[in-house]
């Protein structure tokens, strides 16, 4: 069994480099492997996703294991936004939904600390006080407030 750890565009790796060299000695498919691993990642395009594969050169099977993007580069990506803010606590450059923080807790929620949905929200709006995006026009820390309160158990329902 070889594994190789790739970090590719999501939905847009290529059978050239870093791949294609990876794979080319294992004596695997590689265009197979290749639009295996965009489908995998299609949900993250435009951004870097950790992918591991894991060959059996024996019989040429193979499995794929994506990771996710750190959250506030998700975050970033749902404000539309090309980078946090220099001062994210005075200085908000972008805004996303409650809805958009909850898409984000469901991609990252293997690896997210909450149990629940509502506390996985809470995580990814605190990453958007560390790079400088609101929720929903209000100051992320006001927001995680109204999570808490409730204002916004119909949109956290799971």
């Amino acid at each position: 069994m070889e594994t190789v750890e790739l970090l590719v565009e999501g939905g847009d790796a290529s059978p050239g480099p870093p791949l294609g060299p990876k794979l080319g000695p294992l004596g695997v498919d590689i265009k197979e492997i290749v639009e295996s691993i965009n489908e995998a990642t299609a949900d993250f395009d435009g951004m870097q996703v950790p992918v591991t594969l894991e060959v059996d050169t024996e019989t040429d099977e193979y499995g794929i294991s994506v990771g996710t993007p750190p959250t506030a580069a998700l975050v970033i990506q749902r404000a539309g936004i090309d980078r946090g803010s220099g001062v994210p606590q005075e200085d908000f450059v972008g805004d996303i939904s409650v809805e958009d923080a909850k898409a984000i807790a469901g991609m990252k929620r293997g690896d997210m600390l909450g149990k629940n949905t509502k506390s996985r929200v809470k995580e990814v709006i605190g990453t958007c006080v560390s790079v400088g995006v609101t929720v929903e026009g209000t100051d992320p820390r006001e927001a995680v407030k109204r999570v808490e309160s409730g204002d916004y158990d119909s949109a956290l329902t799971e």
